[in-house]
């Protein structure tokens, strides 16, 4: 869905398709290893797993190279579908993070072993008295290529609620 809003509001010059199906395989990797962080695992140990189960699962479809060869391309980042499909898949997550932030759902410093707590600006970010959603985006913007509309979004969501009020009974 946020692909869908970036691409509408920001009018890119992008195969919006090819995006979404992007994005779609790129979960398939994480459904079958589980969803590491940066924290957790180096990028290039987690590449390799992931497209060792992607391949695992897509060699025996009819059009599992095409499919295969999304996913790497994702991971590649070369292209602009490609470039557009992780500048969303990583700000999908800050925005969630924001959500839960708002909903009351994860204390970061209440976790002693979520390896997050133990990255240099993690820890900084906290100790500054930023929330788990504020600390997500700000290590978003820091540390992710985003393109100025998606620092747009980015810094509206710092300084906003992003959630809907909810409903009294």
């Amino acid at each position: 869905m946020l692909a869908l809003a970036m691409k509408s509001e920001f009018d890119y010059d992008i195969d919006i398709k090819k995006v979404l199906f992007m994005l779609a395989i790129h979960e398939i990797g994480e459904a079958v290893i589980g969803d590491f962080t940066q924290f957790d695992i180096s990028k290039e140990a987690k590449e390799k797993i992931e497209r060792q189960a992607v391949h695992k699962i897509l060699r025996d479809l009819l059009s599992g190279d095409e499919v295969e060869g999304l996913f790497l391309e994702f991971d590649e980042q070369k292209t602009p579908e490609a470039k557009f499909a992780y500048q969303c898949d990583k700000l999908e997550f800050d925005l969630q993070s924001k959500l839960y932030d708002e909903e009351g759902c994860v204390d970061l410093n209440n976790q002693p072993h979520n390896n997050a707590i133990k990255d240099k600006t993690v820890k900084g970010l906290l100790e500054n008295g930023a929330s788990f959603g504020e600390m997500c985006l700000s290590f978003g913007q820091q540390n992710y290529p985003y393109d100025e509309n998606f620092r747009l979004v980015s810094n509206h969501a710092l300084g906003h609620k992003i959630g809907r009020p909810r409903q009294r009974k």
